[in-house]
């Protein structure tokens, strides 16, 4: 889905109060918390997240999931194992009503991309 938020508070308030609201929160949250420094906003109609010179993340709820972009996904260490079980694609991870997050290994994820990302390796696409 596409919301025509020019900031992302109304972002937030463009979401109905649903299960892809307390989700892509939840994953918000792991980005926040790991990367303060990291600037939110809205890039393609979606929240991004992005330091000085790139973005790192974008984040959207859509109709049947949210989705967590970041560049390549398989540039991350350890990504399969970490998103086992997750519907992915080269850059995307499907994040659906169904997965429970606190078992997931998403937040782990958010955590090794930014780390990563931190070192200076390239994770676009």
């Amino acid at each position: 889905m596409q919301y025509e938020a020019k900031t992302s508070g109304g972002y937030f308030e463009m979401l109905e109060d649903d299960w892809r609201k307390e989700k892509l929160l939840a994953v918000r949250q792991y980005i926040i918390e790991n990367a303060p420094e990291l600037e939110e906003g809205i890039q393609y109609k979606m929240l991004s997240y992005k330091g000085k010179s790139s973005v790192l993340f974008n984040l959207n709820a859509q109709k049947s999931y949210v989705s967590l972009y970041v560049g390549d996904i398989k540039k991350i260490d350890r990504a399969s194992e970490l998103l086992n079980g997750l519907d992915c694609g080269k850059g995307c991870i499907r994040i659906k009503k169904s997965i429970d997050l606190q078992e997931s290994g998403v937040e782990e994820f958010v955590k090794e991309a930014i780390n990563q990302w931190r070192a200076g390796e390239d994770l676009s696409c």
